[in-house]
């Protein structure tokens, strides 16, 4: 690789201007690269709930609705409210009292059914139907014109309004997030690193890698607010290294070779492309680990976060050696004595007393595993949300108005007999929970024909294959209340009809829950097999990836209990992808010391000394990558108001100092009592090199 790197050092300034250049296309890509703010619309598209979804925009041209609470409004100016949602593009249809009768008619000329179901004290409820799906642009920026033409009075709720909340909250923090993330990072770097001017390098190296990843994110369409959220503090987090390994590389062939730093650094690249490749794969594999998820927003993170790394190993090689190259001078200028002081004695300590810090690994082990077991996590994404956005103010007033927590749909076949029918209705509307049922059925009875409802509310709810019912539940989405009420009406409507559906929120969410499951364990598999793997054949080993997935794997544990006690309940997702992120991202640092600790075994050493030594060799390279990612995600953590992406990094960030601690205490243990395992079972491990 020497001859790449003199390639690079050669043409240095052209590498920078092609650099700066490739960041105009980056920055087309990434203004237009949709970004997703429907979690559920990432369930597998064979699912009898998501094909459901398909039939509603198909059929019906509603693929989402909103119950819109309205206070205290004269009839008339609700009408002329309606009569302004209807004129909106997005909006398909609006169900209200003059969708039936004329206001001119008395309201007690409805059916009480009607009554019960639009009416509460000074308060109307009126069903917006919307023509693409719940998080398309047409439906939020429909939500949007909505909110501009209703007052104080008006309350939309639904899961359109709170994605489109979920929009507004995150174009507003997301910039925050970069920002903080790299404030923090450069003040690591400004403690750890011996020049004032290599942060500012390393960070606009990053920033044209971010920049590059999330402008070539329009090759999938579209990605996840999540993901657009999380890749640029991930990746900043995760790639650092490559630049601190690649800085340390290029000053010791600076001694090596004096007065060329040209040459120095085309070492230091071949150096760097060598170890950082080897090292960025097992985040890699981590990342793609995802992608083996059916509920696939695992797979647009992971491809993302994949391509980013990749990325960052490119940038690392090619625009950082040039910028480091072209600021050389002002980095001798600025350089300034190492603050962290010499951990040697730490080193030391922590191989003399490896039993102690065994036991200590033993006791932890049981509650560790316990806590990850048992940790609560929620799955409706409106928890995830401040109380005080417009759409969870909606919900609230739903439900304490109209004894509402969520509604499902049902798309009853149009070969249902009226008598069988009528019958399923009844049955559905005297299950616990089932506050209301909006349908045809509400409006006429058994013996009064549809023929006499006007046409536009007819087309609203009966196509030429389904029949649409709207069920109002008092339960909370997610809840095992609601879940039994689901399969329940499941059972009834598939007993009069196989070919009829049950969809909505919360029956998506139900298959998101059992989805999930699956999910975390097909995952968490593929992750330790690919990781192992890749270990066992970095170092011909059998024994090692045992060892080392087992220390990582132990910190996961202790991070992922730590809710279990602390009593918080985290985001569903969090206990899907923080393990594998966690694995991919940190086993590095085990990575590091075992290969020291190899390379010393394999000189003769004793196991003591040769632990010391690599122990004293990585410790410092351990801490600051810890404290990169840490410091990169923390912020993010403590500051977003958004509860899906603040549980995430508190618990990456946590994460990566529960492995530091866990490498630079535990690790040197096993290795202590496991040598000759280690030796026995390894190729060429142990065995002095001539």
């Amino acid at each position: 690789m020497i001859g790449f790197g003199k390639f690079i050092t050669k043409h240095k300034n052209l590498i920078v201007l092609i650099s700066v250049l490739l960041l105009i296309p980056a920055f087309f890509g990434y203004i237009h690269t949709r970004v997703n703010y429907d979690i559920l619309s990432y369930l597998p598209e064979d699912i009898e709930t998501v094909e459901g979804q398909q039939i509603l925009v198909d059929d019906f041209k509603s693929g989402a609705f909103s119950m819109v609470v309205i206070e205290g409004m004269k009839d008339k100016d609700v009408s002329a409210l309606k009569a302004k949602f209807e004129e909106i593009d997005g909006v398909s249809k609006v169900i209200w009292y003059d969708s039936i009768l004329d206001l001119s008619v008395p309201k007690t000329m409805l059916p009480e059914k009607v009554l019960d179901a639009f009416t509460s004290g000074d308060c109307t409820l009126m069903a917006v139907m919307f023509e693409g799906s719940t998080a398309s642009d047409d439906t939020l920026d429909a939500i949007a014109q909505m909110r501009k033409v209703a007052d104080k009075q008006v309350f939309i709720s639904g899961m359109s309004a709170i994605n489109e909340d979920t929009k507004l909250l995150t174009e507003k923090e997301t910039p925050l997030y970069v920002v903080i993330a790299v404030i923090l990072s450069m003040i690591v770097l400004a403690l750890t690193m011996n020049s004032f001017i290599v942060p500012f390098i390393f960070m606009a190296s990053i920033g044209f890698a971010v920049v590059y990843n999330l402008g070539s994110n329009i090759m999938f369409g579209e990605i996840s607010y999540i993901t657009k959220a999380l890749s640029a503090v991930l990746q900043l987090g995760v790639t650092m290294d490559y630049s601190i390994f690649l800085l340390h590389s290029y000053e010791e062939n600076k001694e090596r070779f004096p007065g060329d730093n040209n040459r120095a650094m085309s070492h230091a690249i071949s150096n760097t492309i060598s170890s950082v490749v080897g090292s960025s794969i097992t985040t890699v594999a981590g990342f793609l680990a995802l992608c083996f998820m059916s509920f696939t927003l695992g797979k647009d993170l992971g491809l993302v976060m994949a391509k980013g790394v990749v990325l960052g190993v490119v940038v690392c090689v090619t625009l950082l050696p040039s910028l480091v190259l072209l600021f050389d001078k002002a980095i001798e200028k600025t350089k300034h004595r190492e603050l962290v002081p010499n951990l040697d004695g730490v080193s030391r300590f922590v191989t003399k007393h490896y039993i102690i810090f065994a036991v200590i690994f033993l006791i932890l082990l049981v509650p560790a595993i316990y806590g990850n077991n048992h940790t609560k996590v929620y799955y409706d994404l409106t928890d995830s949300l401040p109380g005080t956005i417009d759409s969870i103010k909606a919900n609230k007033k739903l439900q304490e108005e109209f004894n509402m927590n969520t509604t499902h749909m049902l798309l009853i076949k149009n070969d249902v007999s009226s008598k069988d029918y009528y019958e399923m209705m009844n049955k559905i509307r005297d299950l616990d929970g089932v506050s209301a049922v909006i349908g045809l059925d509400t409006f006429v009875g058994p013996a009064v024909p549809v023929s006499m409802l006007p046409e536009s509310l007819t087309n609203a709810v009966k196509s030429d294959l389904y029949q649409l019912e709207l069920i109002s539940s008092e339960y909370k989405v997610a809840s095992d209340e609601v879940n039994d009420q689901i399969t329940k009406i499941t059972d009834i409507v598939k007993s009069y009809s196989e070919d009829s559906l049950v969809v909505g929120e919360a029956p998506l969410t139900k298959d998101l829950i059992d989805i999930t499951a699956v999910d975390f364990k097909n995952v968490s598999i593929v992750s330790i097999g690919v990781i192992f793997i890749i270990i066992m054949i970095l170092f011909r080993s059998i024994s090692l990836p045992i060892i080392l997935v087992a220390v990582i794997e132990f910190a996961i544990f202790v991070n992922m209990g730590i809710p279990y006690y602390t009593n918080t309940t985290i985001p569903f997702i969090a206990s899907v992808v923080i393990g594998t992120i966690q694995l991919g991202a940190t086993v590095d640092y085990a990575i590091l010391m075992t290969t020291r600790y190899k390379k010393e075994r394999n000189k003769g050493k004793s196991k003591k000394e040769s632990i010391t030594i690599a122990h004293q060799v990585s410790i410092k390279s351990v801490i600051v990558s810890a404290l990169c990612f840490f410091a990169a995600t923390i912020g993010v953590g403590l500051c977003s108001d958004i509860d899906m992406i603040s549980s995430l990094c508190s618990l990456m960030s946590r994460g990566a100092l529960i492995s530091m601690v866990i490498v630079i205490f535990i690790l040197p243990s096993m290795f202590m009592i496991f040598d000759k395992v280690i030796c026995k079972t390894s190729m060429k491990f142990g065995v002095k090199e001539n």
